[in-house]
């Protein structure tokens, strides 16, 4: 845009303009990798199977740096603080993953809805079945929390790829979604 006096004014983008940016090289990033990895571990490792570790990597690091707070620090009862720490960290995973990993745009209630029940599910069955049952026969609450975050994983990207922010688009030549094409 030129000014009447012939000064140029640089425009600042728009608040929406950022984020999707963001959005955008985070998505490109995941996919560039993806893209070269070996002995076709691309075909395995997808864009959004890479974005999900990655996010997920950080939010179970949050989950593990409350658990520990919350454990030793303030010495709270175990169940309470796996409990606390898994909200506060798969809230934050919905957040990330919609936005960043799964792109969606479709109504967030909805989504917010099927994600709660599959975290009840998950947190019934990988939380406090495996990280609670593991803990009781004697297991230190950092290997159960391990042990049970490894179960939840894979069922946790199943339940956010496929049921709470499902591509309805078609595949693409490399068998994947147009989100990760």
């Amino acid at each position: 845009m030129v000014e009447p006096a012939g000064q140029t004014v640089v425009e600042r983008p728009d608040a929406a303009t950022v984020p999707a940016a963001r959005t955008g090289r985070f998505h490109a990033a995941t996919e560039s990798v993806s893209r070269r990895l070996p002995s076709g571990l691309s075909r395995i490792v997808t864009p959004s199977v890479l974005g999900f570790a990655v996010i997920n990597g950080f939010t179970f690091t949050v989950d593990l740096s409350l658990l520990t707070v919350f454990r030793s620090g303030l010495h709270w009862p175990l169940p309470a603080v796996i409990t606390l720490s898994y909200l506060v960290a798969f809230g934050l995973s919905f957040l990330l993953n919609r936005r960043f990993n799964f792109r969606s745009h479709g109504p967030v209630g909805g989504q917010v809805t099927i994600y709660l029940v599959a975290i009840a599910i998950n947190y019934a069955a990988f939380i406090l079945g495996v990280t609670d049952g593991l803990a009781h026969l004697g297991v230190e609450y950092h290997i159960a929390r391990l042990v049970g975050g490894s179960c939840e994983a894979i069922y946790m990207y199943c339940v956010m790829r496929w049921v709470v922010f499902p591509d309805r688009g078609s595949p693409n030549r490399r068998g994947n979604s147009p989100q990760e094409a």
